[in-house]
């Protein structure tokens, strides 16, 4: 061999073998960091457990009960009875006879809340952010909510419902059974039901609504319920219960699932922004807001006392500081531990919602996100130390702050939620509502 090949050879191959080899770090995508954190709080350590179900996959949907399995006849009748302001007819008051349904105070294009501060059903008149009582009416008649009501898209990952839970028999209310003899409303939880029929069966009677001869043969449901009930007897068949029982079947398909980050869930990684990939990672991370929005909407079932302003402060009617619904939680169980303590909403659609929290205190997302990271208690009546614990005070730069709306208006919107909404009712009422200011506001003819 030449004596200098040799040499060069020699050199190289030790070179090769000697050097320490240069590391070198390859940042993760986004998408990558996305899957591993939300992969840390998911419940069953897969970014998968926040996939929700496509339209009419009834399988896949949770929390069925299971007297009342999801059926397309159910969901069908049910998307009607929601709607419809021909069964609003046991008014307080003749002039609002038909003027009402369940979708005034879940009005779709508000992300199924009421868009005004208060929920006013019978009494009320008017569209959304314009409702308000009738003159006709005395404060304490009309039909009208003492806290926000909750939107109930997603209410499928909901067991008990309300703000403080008390509907159910199930889930956080096993144990709680001596607290149902106390109010006549509450008695529906001895049928064993989950949260949605129990509250549906009750809620048609407290709002005020029929389903009888009229409803069935005049406006054509009869036939919608011999479809979906038919293997109840004819006695049963056109109860309440049923009613219920097709409009939980129908809420329980509700489902956002068209908004950006459930596409990105089911693999589309353009269907985020990048902004909105790092809002969510703000949000799973330094935020912390999986503390207490850690179930598949971002909601849970957990209570948690935030200190926001009662709906008495804002001038409502049919509420007061005395409003026991102003305790959350403790205002059902009667435990002192429970007092100020509210259930944990889902957040999707939140770009639609014109006011928040149960005393309808904020109006901005951006209002929300500033409470939340200074954490103190803005009501007088909730000190400090009555906080949740998971409630802590967080400091986001501007950025930070920015993408973490982002996220939350627009990655978490779906854009095609009136999907859930049908052309027409039976009745051929205008809805969601039928009063004549209504009537104008909506542009129904």
């Amino acid at each position: 061999m030449n004596r200098h090949l040799g040499i060069f050879l020699f050199v190289v191959i030790t070179a090769a073998f000697s050097c320490t080899p240069e590391v070198i770090e390859v940042e993760e995508s986004l998408d990558t960091q996305l899957k591993n954190a939300l992969n840390v709080v998911s419940k069953t350590g897969n970014y998968d457990y926040f996939i929700m179900p496509e339209d009419g996959d009834y399988s896949s949907i949770p929390h069925q009960e299971a007297s009342n399995p999801i059926t397309r006849e159910k969901v069908e009748l049910g998307k009607m009875l929601f709607y419809e302001t021909g069964i609003g007819i046991l008014p307080a008051k003749s002039i609002a006879t038909g003027t009402y349904s369940c979708a005034t105070c879940h009005i779709p294009t508000m992300a199924f809340t009421p868009g005004a501060k208060q929920g006013i059903a019978d009494g009320g008149f008017g569209f959304a952010e314009n409702r308000q009582k009738w003159p006709g009416y005395r404060d304490d008649e009309p039909d009208a909510q003492g806290a926000r009501p909750l939107s109930v898209l997603n209410v499928a990952y909901v067991t008990n419902t309300f703000w403080n839970g008390q509907f159910g028999a199930n889930a956080v209310n096993i144990g709680t059974d001596s607290r149902w003899d106390e109010e006549e409303a509450l008695h529906v939880n001895f049928t064993g039901m989950e949260g949605l029929e129990a509250q549906n069966i009750e809620g048609l009677d407290v709002h005020r609504m029929e389903i009888n001869e009229m409803v069935l043969d005049s406006f054509g449901y009869r036939e919608m319920f011999d479809k979906a009930f038919g293997i109840f007897p004819e006695e049963s068949r056109y109860s309440h219960r049923m009613a219920s029982f097709a409009l939980s079947a129908y809420l329980r398909t509700l489902f956002t699932s068209g908004a950006p980050f459930q596409k990105w869930l089911r693999g589309d990684v353009d269907a985020m922004t990048e902004q909105q990939k790092r809002g969510a990672l703000v949000f799973l991370d330094k935020a912390r807001c999986t503390n207490c929005h850690k179930g598949p909407s971002f909601n849970s079932m957990e209570f948690h006392a935030i200190g926001v302003k009662d709906l008495h402060e804002t001038g409502a009617i049919r509420t007061s500081p005395e409003d026991k619904r102003n305790l959350g939680r403790g205002g059902f169980t009667g435990e002192e531990e429970d007092y100020y303590k509210f259930k944990v909403p889902q957040l999707y659609n939140l770009k639609d919602y014109r006011f928040f929290f149960h005393g309808s205190s904020k109006e901005t997302i951006r209002e929300v996100i500033e409470y939340k990271l200074k954490a103190e208690s803005e009501n007088p009546v909730v000190s400090n130390d009555r906080l949740s614990p998971s409630f802590n005070a967080v400091q986001l730069t501007d950025l930070e702050v920015d993408d973490l709306i982002e996220f939350l208006e627009n990655g978490l919107y779906d854009a095609t939620i009136l999907r859930h909404v049908p052309e027409e009712v039976l009745s051929g009422n205008c809805f969601p509502n039928n009063d004549p200011f209504s009537i104008e506001e909506q542009g129904c003819n």
